[in-house]
């Protein structure tokens, strides 16, 4: 019997934790695993040998349920690229002997772009150095939604279920009064608009808000944006408006990247600000309407009490098939999600090799965006919409939700 040993890295999400648990269900299942480990914070933990005994921690199934209904990430997390192997073959050396010493011959690290750099890696080292008593297998995580082979991944689900719930209550909110207002909502992701693009499940058949949505893909233009908002202000007085952080303008600089307004600190450096706040204030400025920005920042990945049990359901089941494929002998894969059907949602898992995944980014289609790059398409809203559907039964202690703490 060999042990398994489970990390994470990258950026936390409200679905992590199910994915390791999911881990843990599998190593706790087969007869070929004596233990369950936990690397801290990845695969930092790994080389400084920081191992918990998860086997023992989650032995009980509420244990195991806590802990995938909880946010961020139970183990901790690092970003960390191991460097190419022919730079740097000991620290690849080192990692085998370590896991070698605690007889770990399944290792699954779960993350995104570049953790799944990380497993290629170390599968390519391992193959290309006859190491074949470790199995090493990535496991997807990102509300970014930009990993390849992948139809979505864990995370982006229940982020997209925040974001769609916030922007109906944002717009509960700024239909209160009668005078013309423009409420811009700042939204996660730099290269990629996924999360952006999840304020349109916001919308009913009596309001439709937001009512103009600007991912990162498309060149960002300032006075076609100020003309689109006047031209909404036109049919209605309150205007939601969805933006991604990573906007960029056609010569590719992020929008705002340098303030416009011209103030400084008692040192005399110039303030930086966010897009939401940049924009905020060039509407002040141009149209002069009531006018403000939110920013919803790291609410978006740790929201555990709105999460989507299709999210959760999958991701503890994305974990599982890494570890049984693990088991089963596969190394320098990743467990991926194939769509079969929209209505009734339908997806299967299948292995998806690393050399086609790891640091790729995949961006919104640009045929899902309206020609006008305001808006997005309904095949994107059918996309969208059956991975934010159903609640997970969250367990409240005190009045606020119970979380899992290693």
């Amino acid at each position: 019997m060999k042990n398994m040993l489970v990390a994470q890295s990258g950026g936390p999400s409200a679905a992590i934790n199910a994915t390791i648990t999911g881990v843990i269900d599998a190593g706790l299942d087969s007869d070929k695993v004596q233990h369950v480990y936990g690397a801290l914070n990845g695969i930092k933990g790994v080389l400084n040998e920081n191992f918990v005994m998860l086997d023992e921690i989650c032995k009980s199934k509420e244990e195991r349920d806590l802990l995938s209904m909880t946010p961020a990430a139970a183990l901790g997390s690092c970003r960390w690229k191991l460097k190419d192997p022919k730079d740097n073959a000991e620290e690849f050396e080192k990692i085998i002997q370590i896991l070698r010493k605690h007889n770990i011959g399944y290792f699954i690290y779960t993350g995104g772009n570049d953790s799944m750099d990380t497993v290629y890696k170390l599968s390519q080292y391992f193959e290309a150095h006859g190491v074949d008593d470790i199995k090493v297998m990535g496991a997807p995580k990102t509300i970014d939604n930009d990993l390849g082979e992948t139809d979505h991944c864990p995370g982006f689900g229940s982020a997209a279920k925040f974001i769609a719930a916030t922007f109906r209550e944002i717009a509960c909110d700024s239909y209160v009064y009668d005078i013309p207002s423009v409420t811009i909502v700042e939204v996660m992701g730099r290269n990629a608009g996924w999360l952006t693009a999840s304020a349109a499940l916001a919308r009913t058949e009596k309001r439709r808000a937001p009512q103009l949505i600007y991912l990162c893909e498309i060149a960002f233009d300032e006075q076609k944006f100020l003309q689109d908002v006047r031209e909404a202000l036109k049919k209605e007085n309150n205007i939601i408006i969805a933006v991604s952080e990573g906007l960029k303008d056609a010569r590719g600089n992020y929008v705002g990247e340098e303030t416009k307004s011209g103030k400084e600190d008692a040192f005399g450096h110039k303030y930086l600000s966010g897009i939401g706040k940049y924009l905020e204030g060039l509407v002040g400025e141009q149209i002069g309407c009531k006018v403000r920005s939110v920013e919803l920042n790291i609410l978006q990945r740790c929201a555990g009490y709105m999460l989507s049990r299709t999210d959760i359901t999958e991701s503890r089941n994305l974990g599982a098939y890494a570890a049984i494929s693990a088991v089963r002998g596969e190394s320098g894969k990743m467990p991926a999600l194939k769509r079969i059907s929209d209505r009734p949602y339908h997806v299967e898992i299948r292995l998806a090799d690393l050399s086609r995944i790891a640091n790729y980014e995949k961006t919104v289609p640009t045929e899902w965006i309206t020609e006008e790059g305001n808006d997005i398409t309904e095949e994107l809203v059918e996309y969208l919409t059956p991975l934010i559907q159903g609640e997970m039964d969250v367990p409240y202690e005190n009045g606020i939700p119970k979380r899992f703490i290693l």
